[in-house]
């Protein structure tokens, strides 16, 4: 019998070190498939940050480096223009990216940086706490807003396509969902497209996929599929952003 599917060479074989039902794992393997398809494992440099993606130190079978907490960005412009033919990613909660490295995506987008950036957006810091993040939709819980979050006293939900697409320099912006195959299928097409263009030297480019976190929203992974449905995909409308032609 023919095998329908085999682990990518780029996911490293061991088991996974994220919470039963995160959907970290899918995005991991669809990078891991991608780098694959596209022959690049000898040349892929990821670029992690501090939160949950660090685990993929443990998971991407590919040069590996992890920054400091939010300067995932910095690095990685510091890997691709020492590296230029490298395929250089970074993988980014949004903590790390919409918080602490606000400013670092905002400069490498506004510079029109050559290497692509996937950010999780799960609404909550996963490996901290469960802290109120800038995604965190009003009126949902956390342990630093237990009463849901009030944006008269917190502000709204950061929405980085929108803001990121105001920019000139960025050559790809789009935001996909992990919550169901017919999305995971999308957003490895835009995945695909990030890494062609980056390729091809088309400059910077930015997915976001949409996940959840069932430890810290206190659901089960079914539930959370529900909710995403319900809530975020509401609040973060999926689609394209920008798609710049040169």
């Amino acid at each position: 019998m023919d095998a329908l599917y085999e682990r990518p060479k780029s996911l490293t074989n061991r088991a996974t070190g994220y919470c039963p039902g995160c959907l970290h794992g899918v995005a991991t393997r669809l990078i891991a498939e991608l780098i694959d398809e596209l022959d690049a494992r000898a040349d892929t440099v990821a670029v992690l940050p501090v939160g949950c993606g660090t685990l993929g130190m443990f998971h991407f079978n590919t040069d590996v480096v992890v920054s400091p907490h939010g300067r995932t960005p910095a690095v990685a412009t510091g890997v691709k223009r020492s590296c230029p033919e490298k395929l250089v990613f970074s993988y980014q909660g949004d903590g790390d990216l919409a918080a602490i490295g606000l400013a670092e995506i905002m400069h490498a987008a506004n510079r029109g940086e050559n290497f692509t950036v996937i950010f999780i957006n799960n609404g909550t810091y996963g490996m901290t706490g469960g802290q109120m993040a800038p995604t965190t939709l009003v009126g949902q819980k956390s342990t630093t807003t237990p009463e849901g979050r009030d944006p008269a006293g917190t502000g709204y939900p950061m929405t980085m396509c929108e803001i990121l697409s105001q920019l000139r320099a960025p050559r790809y912006i789009a935001r996909f969902s992990l919550d169901c195959p017919a999305n995971i299928v999308q957003a490895k097409k835009g995945l695909r497209k990030s890494f062609e263009l980056q390729r091809a030297g088309k400059g910077f480019t930015f997915v976001e996929l949409l996940s959840n976190c069932p430890t810290n929203w206190g659901l089960s992974p079914l539930e959370c599929l529900d909710w995403m449905r319900e809530n975020s995909m509401k609040a973060f409308p999926l689609g394209v952003f920008r798609d710049r032609e040169d």
